[in-house]
C-alpha cells in the first residue's frame, strides 16, 4: 500500500462512524479481498480500484480466454435514469479483461424494450464496443435447453449459448428498485441470459430466480451503484427517483455481493426470501454480519 492509498484508507476509517459504516480493515499489499466496496470516485476509477483490491483482473481472466461481460441493457433509457448499467463501468471491465490477455469479450442482454434502442440509448453498445467488446443482439436460435439440477421449481429452461460456453462470466448489474423482487442486483440480472416466457419467473420468484442462477455461475459480480434507482423500478423514467451514490460493490460470492447491495440500498438481506433460498441452495451466503467487505473511498 503506497502512501496515498494509506492516507485514503485511514481517512475512510476515521470517518466511518459519521458515514454509518461498522468495520474497516487495512490490508497488506500482498493480501487480497473476496468482497470490496469502493466509493467516491469516477465510474471507471472506482471500478478499476475494486477489481484491483480483489487481487486484480488476472485473478479471474487468463490469457486466451473468452469472457462474457453481462450488463443490464434491458431498457430504452439514457444512463442518467439508472435503469441500465453505467457504460463507463462496463467499458472499464472490458479494458481490464483485454489487459489480462482475454482472447474475446462478448456482451449481450435480452432486452425488455426494442433491442436496438436499448443498446444505443443506454450508451452501452458504443462504450463497450469502443473498448473492444463484441456487443451482440440476442439471436433466438442460440438459446438451448439446459437441465437444472436440483431446481426448486424449474427443471429445465433455455439458456443463451454464449453464456454457457464462456470461459469466464462477469455479471455487471445495476442496483435498482424492482416492483416484484424489491431489488434488481446480480441474481436478477441473470434473467438476461434466459429465453422462453420470462414472465413465468416472476411467479414464485424467490425460488425460480435461484433455479436460474444454478446454471451459470459468475466468477465475478460487480454491482454498479454509481446511480441508484430508488423508486419505480425496474424501468424508471423520472430523475427524481435517482440517487447518486458513486459506489461499486464487487466480489466472488454472488449471494454475498447481492446481500451487501441490499444492505447499502437500505434493505435487510434477511428479509429477501430469494437470498435465503440461494443460501440454502449452496450458491453463497447472505450473512453480512460475519462477512465484512474491504471498504475504500477516494477522497479529494
Amino acid at each position: 500500500m503506497d502512501r496515498r492509498d494509506f492516507i485514503r484508507t485511514t481517512t475512510l476509517a476515521a470517518g466511518g462512524y459519521l458515514l454509518g459504516f461498522h468495520t474497516f480493515r487495512l490490508f497488506a499489499q500482498e493480501e487480497r479481498a473476496d468482497l470490496v466496496i469502493v466509493r467516491n470516485g469516477k465510474p471507471a476509477q472506482i471500478t478499476r480500484k475494486a477489481i484491483d483490491l480483489l487481487g486484480g483482473i488476472k485473478r479471474f481472466v487468463k490469457k486466451g480466454q473468452t469472457v462474457v461481460v453481462k450488463p443490464n441493457i434491458g431498457w430504452d433509457r439514457a444512463p442518467e435514469y439508472a435503469a441500465t448499467t453505467n457504460p463507463e463501468v462496463a467499458a472499464e471491465i472490458v479494458k481490464m479483461c483485454y489487459e489480462a490477455g482475454a482472447k474475446q469479450i462478448i456482451s449481450f442482454d435480452r432486452t425488455c424494450n426494442e433491442d436496438r434502442r436499448c443498446y444505443i440509448n443506454s450508451g452501452l453498445e458504443k462504450a463497450m464496443s469502443d473498448a473492444g467488446a463484441s456487443v451482440r443482439f440476442i439471436r433466438d436460435q442460440l438459446f438451448e435447453p439446459v437441465e437444472i439440477v436440483g431446481g426448486y421449481q424449474l427443471k429445465e429452461w433455455d439458456f443463451y449459448r454464449d453464456a454457457i460456453e464462456a470461459d469466464v462470466f462477469i455479471n455487471v448489474p445495476i442496483m435498482k428498485h424492482h416492483s416484484i423482487s424489491e431489488l434488481t442486483l446480480g441474481m436478477k440480472n441473470m434473467m438476461g441470459i434466459i429465453g422462453g416466457n420470462r414472465g413465468r419467473i416472476h411467479w414464485s420468484f424467490s425460488q425460480k430466480i435461484v433455479d436460474v442462477n444454478r446454471v451459470v455461475k459468475p466468477q465475478l459480480t460487480i454491482i454498479d451503484a454509481v446511480r441508484v434507482l430508488r423508486r419505480n423500478g425496474p424501468r424508471g423514467g423520472n430523475l427524481a427517483d435517482v440517487e447518486r451514490m458513486d459506489t461499486i460493490i464487487a466480489g466472488i460470492d454472488p449471494v454475498l455481493v447481492d446481500a451487501w447491495g441490499a444492505k447499502l440500498f437500505g434493505i435487510d438481506p434477511v428479509n429477501l426470501d430469494w437470498l435465503g433460498n440461494a443460501e440454502q441452495a449452496g450458491l453463497g451466503t447472505r450473512d453480512v454480519v460475519n462477512n465484512l467487505p474491504l471498504e475504500y473511498s477516494f477522497v479529494g
